[in-house]
């Protein structure tokens, strides 16, 4: 995952050398308190898992470096993974490798017209005592009880059953019969989808869209890429895989994310590349009000945020820039930008309206200050 820090420093993102968020900040390297102490090196042990995690996925999986890296980055933010590619592009072996390289339970669940959300929560049996003669009722938890859901094919089911993955995703919960069941620490459900053959399926509603933290797009491998894949796929040789970080590990360094420093300025052209998707509103873009109908909602500015930070991290760094920012605003705006007939006509995507948007809004406090228009649209 590049760098790309030309217009910042941690300096640049520290204005007036005071971090402006309300968690407890991650200090510099020049910190010498035990705690702080303690938060660099929980930062340089998620940049070298990162590494690590990365060597063992290449050892199964050719190529799709950004994809890996969002699935990381979403992990990490305790966020949901939308993944839309064709068949046959290692979407399943992707998950099912990552799961192994965290060490974490994982669950594969192929989404089909006739499932029932009991089929995902579990159910509710009678069960006689033989010793007693009492019957009474226990529950059998479903497969969604797992770290690592791969919920494949997601738009083949009905709504209702789509939507028994909804609590799970929210609160962390499924509640049968009344009573509340947990999900394991940590939980993160990744859902599939084929864009192509869209007859009998049931597409996401955008509430349940708005769940997932990324919409990732798998595309095609590059030649090279392909003939390692064929290579590999045709011949006896299985990898053997290490297991990187445990299920308390993760949760420690998914603490950690959450503590990254940011700049207002970041934080606020993070909000600013969401707010400029609503059409209607105030300074927003024409190409906007032409090409969109629905814009992004609030849990986009949250993670455009979080997705910053992780990447931050990930890469190593202590502070947030905009190109962090920029780095997850496709796989975060994507989902949430709903385009209307205009747009469809001209062949315009979500991705190229952020792209436009990206174009538009200045990243770096000195770029608003220098062009007046800009400045006053940002204030």
């Amino acid at each position: 995952m590049p760098e790309n820090t030309d217009d910042y420093s941690p300096e640049d993102s520290y204005p007036n050398d005071d971090p402006p968020i309300s968690d407890p900040p991650i200090s510099g390297p020049s910190s010498s308190s035990d705690s702080e102490g303690d938060d660099i090196a929980a930062v340089q042990k998620l940049h070298d898992s990162y590494q690590l995690i990365s060597e063992q996925m290449d050892k199964v999986i050719v190529g799709q470096r950004e994809v890996i890296d969002d699935l990381l980055v979403a992990l990490f933010c305790k966020g949901h993974t939308l993944l839309v590619g064709v068949p046959g592009l290692a979407k399943t072996l992707m998950i099912s490798t990552l799961s192994r390289a965290l060490s974490l339970s994982f669950n594969r669940i192929q989404f089909t017209p006739d499932l029932m959300p009991a089929d995902i929560t579990g159910t509710e049996v009678i069960q006689e005592d033989k010793s007693t003669g009492e019957r009474k009722f226990k529950f059998l938890k479903g497969p969604i009880f797992a770290n690592v859901i791969l919920a494949d094919e997601i738009n083949r089911t009905p709504p209702k059953t789509q939507a028994a993955l909804l609590e799970a995703m929210q609160e962390h919960q499924a509640t049968i019969g009344g009573e509340r069941y947990p999900m394991p620490d940590p939980f993160f459900v990744l859902a599939t989808q084929n864009p192509i053959e869209q007859e009998g399926t049931y597409p996401l509603p955008e509430a349940q869209l708005d769940r997932f933290m990324f919409n990732v797009l798998v595309d095609y491998p590059e030649e090279d890429e392909e003939l390692q894949i064929v290579k590999l796929t045709t011949s006896n040789l299985v990898a053997e895989l290490d297991a990187v970080l445990s299920a308390e590990e993760i949760l420690n360094l998914q603490d950690i994310v959450r503590r990254v420093p940011i700049a207002d300025h970041v934080a606020s052209y993070a909000i600013k590349l969401a707010r400029m998707t609503r059409v209607g509103k105030a300074d927003v873009p024409d190409f906007v009000d032409e090409w969109v109908s629905w814009g992004a909602g609030p849990r986009a500015s949250q993670y455009l945020v979080l997705g910053g930070k992780a990447r931050a991290v990930l890469n190593g760094r202590y502070y947030v820039s905009c190109e962090d920012i920029q780095a997850v605003a496709f796989p975060v705006l994507r989902h949430r930008i709903i385009t209307n007939f205009n747009a469809e006509a001209e062949g315009v995507t979500s991705d190229t309206i952020v792209q436009k948007l990206i174009d538009t809004i200045p990243r770096a406090e000195s770029d608003v200050s220098s062009d007046e228009h800009l400045a006053e649209v940002l204030s």
